[in-house]
């Protein structure tokens, strides 16, 4: 006697009624979490590419079986644009877009400048993605991870903020390394900075 397998489930085929108007997450330890399986997978592949798979660290396009974890940044974006819905277990309650925001600013470092510049990049059709391990705080696609490499990093450098000639040539020879180009977000005037090394 064999065990059958299920057949992977098709985005595709699936009914858009079957994904509720507003996604239910969770609220946990300072994190925002999708359980269900199929509301993650629909974040990320048919949403353009929100939250990160757990146990996954390369994701297809395509239903994965996992949940997902939303980045703060993500969730304030997505609850601003009545996408998700937050709630609280310890709390029992379901968070507003303001005391969200309020929760982020205290937790996250620099959240209030790096939220204007991600909602900007997404709304000129960007996808920044955590920068994390390139040293920056976004990587940003045009199409989206898994289908061409990112062609730039963003930091996000606030108004009165300084950046030494050190830093600039740390961050520049990384992203050359990387075949990226550095850009340095202003926030305050939505400006972006592009830096491009070359030999002379």
């Amino acid at each position: 006697m064999t065990d059958e397998k299920e057949p992977p489930i098709s985005l595709e085929d699936i009914d858009e009624k079957d994904i509720p108007e507003r996604i239910p997450t969770t609220y946990l330890n300072n994190r925002v979490i999708v359980f269900n399986p199929l509301f993650a997978s629909y974040l990320y592949v048919k949403m353009n590419f929100f939250g990160s798979p757990l146990g996954i660290s390369k994701p297809r396009l395509e239903y994965f079986s996992k949940p997902s974890e939303l980045s703060l940044i993500e969730a304030l974006f997505l609850l601003n644009n009545d996408k998700i819905t937050i709630f609280d277990p310890k709390l029992d309650k379901f968070y507003s877009h303001d005391e969200f925001y309020d929760i982020c600013k205290k937790i996250h470092h620099k959240f209030e400048e790096k939220f204007i510049i991600y909602q900007d990049l997404r709304q000129k059709g960007y996808i920044p993605r955590p920068g994390l391990k390139f040293g920056a705080d976004f990587v940003v696609y045009k199409k989206g991870p898994g289908l061409e490499h990112s062609p730039f990093i963003a930091h996000v450098l606030p108004q009165n903020a300084k950046i030494t000639a050190i830093d600039m040539v740390r961050a520049g020879r990384l992203a050359t390394s990387v075949r990226k180009k550095f850009v340095i977000a202003n926030p305050l005037t939505m400006s972006y900075y592009f830096f491009e090394w070359f030999k002379p």
